[in-house]
């Protein structure tokens, strides 16, 4: 009589054991899945507070930067001829480099041999380099006469864009890519060297960047690599090196905007990156300078 009995206690003990085995199973899975979940969320606060102190030490570069342009003494003033200085915050490494905008060409003033010269030393041939500067031309002037091969508001009508020339002056280098003909690969190979923040109508040799002495004519890109190379081993009132078509600068000093690129490194090798146009003066705020242009991370 007892036989069935024992049979049905056994089968409720293996249904039990494979209860048991599930929720093992399942506690198991939820701990892994908790310790994951953990371990990323620590992750993501980690990253985010690597991001946090690299980026204060890269703004932290951006005010040294101004603090030593505004240094009274031209001995040990930083020289803004994009050379590089560095600075430790701590554990943080910081590299400072500084241009002068008037080392730049102005897109606005340039002198036409000088804006050719610089898209061909972007890879344009002949006529291209002046196509374009003959519709720069026509986008900053205020009449409606085109060059011989610019482009006014007919021809940007007929190409296809919403908008026409602008007949006034560019107001950021950003505003370049709006010309005809202007492609973003050209662009992004001579933005180093334009601004609209200087009043030259040439380069201060002093302290142009590599991709503005490439548009100088008879000047190779490893002559202009070499002349830097000997213009930052110069100290304060020693005389500049000369280019190979002879041309030199007689002084250092330049205007009021400077470039500034500031680039912070964690002992883990996290890196922050930004890159500012300023210019120096009080603002009504209070603050030494004035913010043109920000950028961030770009170049990393």
């Amino acid at each position: 009589m007892n036989f069935p009995v024992r049979m049905y206690s056994a089968k409720q003990d293996g249904m039990v054991l494979v209860l048991v085995l599930w929720m093992i199973m399942i506690l198991t899975v939820l701990a892994a899945s908790f310790t994951l979940s953990s371990r990323t969320e620590n992750l993501q606060s980690r990253l985010e507070f690597d991001n946090t102190r690299a980026r204060y030490a890269a703004e932290a570069g951006l005010n040294r930067a101004v603090y030593e342009l505004r240094n009274p003494d031209p001995q040990s003033r930083w020289v803004a001829d994009g050379r590089p200085y560095t600075m430790k915050l701590d554990d943080i490494s910081v590299e400072i480099r500084i241009t002068d905008e008037s080392g730049k060409i102005n897109i606005n003033n340039a002198n036409v041999d000088l804006l050719k010269g610089l898209f061909v030393s972007a890879g344009l041939n002949e006529d291209e380099a002046a196509a374009l500067v003959d519709a720069m031309g026509d986008w900053v002037d205020g009449d409606d006469a085109v060059r011989p091969l610019g482009a006014e508001d007919d021809d940007y009508a007929a190409a296809g864009y919403p908008y026409g020339a602008k007949d006034a002056p560019f107001d950021t280098v950003q505003e370049l890519q709006q010309v005809m003909g202007m492609s973003y690969d050209i662009y992004r190979k001579i933005e180093p060297a334009i601004t609209v923040y200087s009043r030259n109508a040439g380069i201060n040799l002093a302290t142009a960047p590599l991709e503005a002495l490439r548009a100088l004519p008879d000047i190779s890109e490893d002559e202009a690599r070499d002349f830097i190379e000997q213009r930052q081993q110069t100290e304060y009132g020693d005389p500049l090196p000369l280019l190979p078509n002879g041309q030199t600068a007689v002084a250092r000093g330049g205007g009021l905007a400077y470039s500034v690129r500031s680039k912070a490194t964690l002992p883990n090798g996290h890196q922050a990156e930004l890159d500012a146009t300023i210019r120096l003066g009080g603002t009504i705020q209070g603050k030494p300078f004035q913010v043109m242009r920000w950028r961030d991370n770009e170049h990393l």
